[in-house]
């Protein structure tokens, strides 16, 4: 346990503390949480008194106090039910509280967890999405629009303006970071974190926009840097965002992105790192999900791309027809598709190269379609029927490949041995799982170019000081099936965690000292332990997991049985009852079973020799330019290549960066899971607020 200092003696510590209980409460966890609820109940609880209590549907109502029997109390709630509670368990209500709530948790007078969950549903009841809890935002999505919030006008309200005589807003965030990188002359982030459909790229790109307006050149013509910006959301959106079963436009990849001011404050240069792809998507779908936005908008496409790349209906290809959801309420693919095209002129990248990317990913479609069946002499894999030799063909065309040499990649490995090369044929479900292997390689080498050619395109400023960055990641994962995206997810989250209560120490101890508060300690939960138990090397289990997959005969149970064996009595890992590859980590925001079964294959990162070769010799220059020649000693090393490993490398220069900057915090918050307006759901909010070692006040 970590150690904090809280006064004790201070003659104005109460108001003192109480102005900043918003952060305290986030970094201080579970201790200081209840010591507060506790020390903030009323001294005599009477008959008569407003408080509340806990409820299985609405997580807490609120009641009068009607008997009093020692430590128990009867409470007669607001829906009728007469309830018996322990006094440890009732909170008070404050009913002289502002019929619209108030803008920031720290003004309130319990600050406690019913407190806090009335308070943002009075304020999202009248629209009020935003509310400050101390230094962070609490954001709450409306499923909605609300352009009036954002328009033009507000922006000219909040350039500049003191956060006192505002009600909470993005913006403010966004300008507090460009004062202070102004002001100081020192990088500013901003996190924006929540769990997905919490409207995490919404404000991403509304503090985009801010920044945008605040940093732009007045009067420039043509594509400046800050249109270019942008004009890279809707570009990264189209080929990284996909509906899922909780959200519509969910971000399959976390985004950095870097946005750099000359010493006027003007933007001069950009850059946007992309973490984490989900690879899987391109191939695996199920109901009621989709594949990546850029499919359908290209089956939307006017007649004569269709015909082009010959398309037709997306319930005619395999990685579409997965599922039975094609459309998304209220948006126009075709529309999309014109929007995408015009976003990728702005941001440099010409038609010529946009044809290309459009082949590509037409090709994948085809590539799809491609089904195999067993030789009836021997056990291998041929192209099925005329319809996948249609397929093959049009594939083939698309990737500029010879027909047969695609063929040959997706059915046959050549073998070297010492006395000669052999080609081995695969059987059906090898060679389908080779087509599936080589359509994921694809999509990630054309995502990848794409970021790039942004970067290039937007361009970096090399004598610029300062730069704001805003981090849109993917929030803490728990589901009932949890594999090895859930796994990177959740150990990123351990990291942001990290830095979020080490910031907030230091912060709290800076104030203090400006205080001249006479200090006592109070213990926190450090996740140093949790981020042992996955990243230390030796022997954690992102270097066991490596080791797994670099031993031929490892399988996913070998692995589990090396956890077990390894970290029997680590306090951070349980070991599920009832399983024989599963494990339970328990991380700061509550325990997580993971699926141990796809790890070893979805963390081998390496591109089948025959598909390099094949792509290579692209008389296309664009799909040649995406598998470049392997160097010799490329070539002559192991295929294999760690996705964790090179994950947690490009997470230790994301906290080196972070660490670098003065952050700012903005907690998204999905409000019910049915992506409707004006429902708020108070179980659903409560479990969000819930997840992290600091309960309620954990808001990042």
């Amino acid at each position: 346990m970590e150690k904090f200092m809280v006064s004790a003696t201070a003659p104005h510590h109460d108001d003192f503390f109480h102005d900043n209980l918003g952060k305290f409460g986030a970094a201080l966890g579970t201790k200081l949480e209840l010591e507060l609820e506790h020390d903030g109940m009323p001294a005599n609880v009477e008959i008569g008194s407003h408080v509340w209590v806990e409820d299985p549907e609405v997580a807490w109502i609120d009641g009068i106090v009607i008997n009093i029997e020692q430590d128990e109390v009867e409470v007669q709630t607001r829906d009728g039910k007469t309830v018996a509670v322990s006094l440890s368990r009732i909170y008070p209500n404050d009913v002289e509280a502002p019929s619209g709530g108030v803008d920031d948790m720290t003004r309130l007078q319990y600050l406690h967890e019913p407190a806090v969950l009335h308070n943002l549903s009075t304020r999202y009841e009248i629209n009020e999405i935003y509310t400050y809890s101390g230094n962070i935002l609490i954001a709450l999505n409306p499923f909605q629009p609300l352009s009036h919030l954002y328009d033009v006008y507000v922006m000219e309200r909040y350039k500049g303006a003191l956060i006192e005589g505002l009600s909470p807003h993005v913006f403010t965030i966004a300008d507090v970071a460009y004062r202070e990188m102004i002001k100081e002359g020192r990088s500013n982030s901003i996190l924006v974190s929540g769990e997905s459909g919490a409207g995490k790229t919404e404000t991403t790109k509304m503090l985009m926009r801010y920044l945008a307006y605040l940093g732009g050149h007045s009067g420039a013509e043509g594509r400046t840097v800050e249109q270019q910006v942008l004009e890279s959301n809707p570009v990264l959106e189209a080929f990284g965002n996909a509906k899922t079963a909780i959200n519509n436009n969910s971000s399959r990849f976390g985004k950095f992105v870097e946005i750099q001011f000359d010493k006027k404050g003007r933007i001069s240069g950009a850059a946007i790192r992309t973490y984490l792809l989900e690879r899987s998507r391109v191939c695996q779908i199920s109901d009621p999900e989709r594949n990546y936005h850029c499919f359908y908008l290209l089956c939307a496409a006017p007649p004569e791309e269709i015909e082009k790349y010959k398309l037709g209906n997306p319930k005619s290809f395999h990685y579409l027809n997965q599922s039975n959801c094609y459309e998304l309420v209220g948006v126009s693919d075709a529309q999309e598709y014109v929007a995408t095209r015009r976003a990728m002129d702005v941001v440099g990248i010409n038609e010529k190269e946009q044809d290309a990317i459009f082949r590509v990913v037409a090709a994948i479609l085809h590539l799809g379609n491609i089904n195999f069946e067993k030789d009836e002499d021997i056990d291998s894999a041929l192209v099925k029927d005329e319809q996948s030799l249609f397929h093959l063909h049009m594939t083939a065309e698309l990737l500029m490949c010879d027909p047969l040499s695609l063929e040959d990649a997706l059915c046959k490995r050549v073998m070297v041995t010492p006395e000669e090369i052999i080609k081995k044929s695969l059987d059906p479900h090898a060679a389908a799982v080779s087509r599936d292997g080589l359509a994921k390689t694809i999509y990630s080498r054309l995502f990848d170019w794409l970021v790039d050619k942004i970067n290039v395109s937007i361009g970096q400023d090399p004598s610029s000081k300062c730069l704001i960055g805003i981090l849109d990641i993917y929030g803490f994962e728990s589901f009932k099936a949890n594999s090895f995206e859930q796994f990177c997810i959740n150990f990123t989250n351990e990291k942001l965690q990290q830095h979020f209560n080490q910031h907030v120490f230091k912060m709290e101890q800076e104030e203090y000292a400006k205080e001249e508060i006479n200090w006592n300690y109070v213990e926190f939960v450090d996740n140093q332990d949790v981020l042992d138990l996955i990243e230390k090397k030796p022997g954690g289990i992102i270097a066991l997991l490596d080791e797994a997959c670099m031993f031929p005969k490892s399988t996913h149970e070998t692995f589990a049985q090396k956890l077990y064996q390894k970290f029997k009595d680590h306090k951070r890992f349980i070991k599920p009852k009832l399983t024989r590859s599963d494990f339970t980590i328990a991380h700061y925001a509550g325990e997580v079973q993971y699926q141990s079964d796809q790890f070893l294959d979805k963390n081998k990162y390496y591109v089948v020799a025959e598909h390099q070769d094949l792509l290579s010799a692209s008389k296309c220059s664009f799909i040649a330019g995406l598998f470049p020649p392997l160097s010799e000693e490329s070539a002559k090393s192991s295929k294999f290549s760690s996705i964790c490993s090179r994950f947690k490398i490009q997470l230790q220069q994301l906290m080196d960066i972070l660490n670098s900057t003065e952050p700012h915090y903005i907690r998204c918050v999905k409000p019910n899971n049915l992506l409707k307006p004006a429902t708020f759901d108070n179980i659903n909010v409560i479990q969000q607020l819930r997840s992290g070692v600091s309960k309620i006040w954990n808001f990042v």
